[in-house]
């Protein structure tokens, strides 16, 4: 028997859009450096991951961060996930700062790394955290989070939003 499909509350859709986009990257990362392991692949994907950084990657995390983990706090079993979660924002900022500054020779392993981390990540936000949001917030309390959500990352993701309405 197939899994159901998540069915997203639209609180949350815009953290899932951006959630696609960052499953997008680590396809092209994966994809990329297996079918063409070269220097100048990596330095291609590298700048990829900059700009992800730059337009959404970073901002998405502080809208978590700022809005969406301390609403959410109260109402889940343990706050254990979300400190596994913020300190997996931590190590991907690290490894985007890492990718930025390293050697020919460190590039690959650390663009490697980096989709792991946010891949695992992701699939963990989704199928975990927004569950349980879902099975422990009500309407009410869900509008008020995805007003609070859409607010924020218009202001901390100029570029994401410009995308999403394109």
């Amino acid at each position: 028997m197939a899994p159901q499909p998540m069915h997203r509350d639209p609180s949350l859709i815009p953290l899932s859009h951006q959630h696609q986009h960052g499953l997008a990257l680590t396809v092209f990362i994966d994809r990329g450096l297996e079918a063409e392991p070269t220097r100048e692949k990596a330095l291609e994907l590298a700048a990829k991951v900059a700009r992800a950084a730059e337009s959404e990657l970073l901002g998405h995390f502080r809208v978590e961060e700022e809005v969406l983990f301390p609403a959410v706090r109260p109402f889940l079993r343990s706050g254990a996930l979300l400190d596994v979660l913020i300190a997996e924002h931590r190590t991907m900022e690290d490894l985007i700062r890492r990718i930025a500054e390293a050697t020919d020779e460190e590039r690959i392993p650390l663009l490697k790394r980096f989709g792991e981390v946010l891949h695992g990540h992701i699939r963990t936000e989704e199928r975990q955290l927004f569950q349980q949001i879902q099975a422990r917030l009500d309407a009410s309390q869900l509008a008020t989070i995805g007003r609070d959500i859409a607010a924020k990352v218009e202001a901390v993701c100029p570029l994401a939003g410009e995308a999403s309405r394109a």
